[in-house]
């Protein structure tokens, strides 16, 4: 049976095998930050706030500006697609926060990126979750 997908490279695997590793290092793990619009919205309602993108945005915001040591404990954030062009309230992408505190950043797989090297190419450092 022909795979979809070539198998990886040993450099692929060697990458994936340095990720995976940065992602669960001293005990981390990975947040996963994938909610969908609809998800989001059912979290927002609970506590009364309306589903749009600036309160899910300012919701995420909460979340990953955090101080840094929540680095101490998350290796790896799975984001929405939505999160990968979200930025804070100074105008930095959320993805670019978690890589500085040194969080491997991953995004769900949907139909909008449906393939990690797509993914890859135009996110670096993004891989798929």
């Amino acid at each position: 049976m022909a795979h979809r997908f070539p198998a990886l490279t040993s450099e692929q695997k060697k990458e994936l095998s340095e990720i995976a590793q940065r992602i669960v290092a001293n005990g981390k793990g990975i947040l996963a930050a994938d909610e969908s619009v609809g998800t989001m919205g059912n979290r927002l309602q609970r506590i009364k706030v309306e589903n749009t993108e600036e309160n899910r945005r300012q919701f995420r915001e909460i979340l990953f500006t955090v101080d840094n040591s929540i680095s101490k404990s998350i290796g790896g954030v799975i984001l929405f697609h939505e999160t990968l062009y979200q930025k804070d309230s100074q105008g930095k992408l959320f993805r670019n926060i978690l890589k500085e505190k040194g969080i491997v950043v991953g995004i769900k797989v949907n139909t909008l990126i449906p393939a990690f090297s797509y993914a890859h190419s135009q996110h670096p450092g993004c891989y798929k979750a």
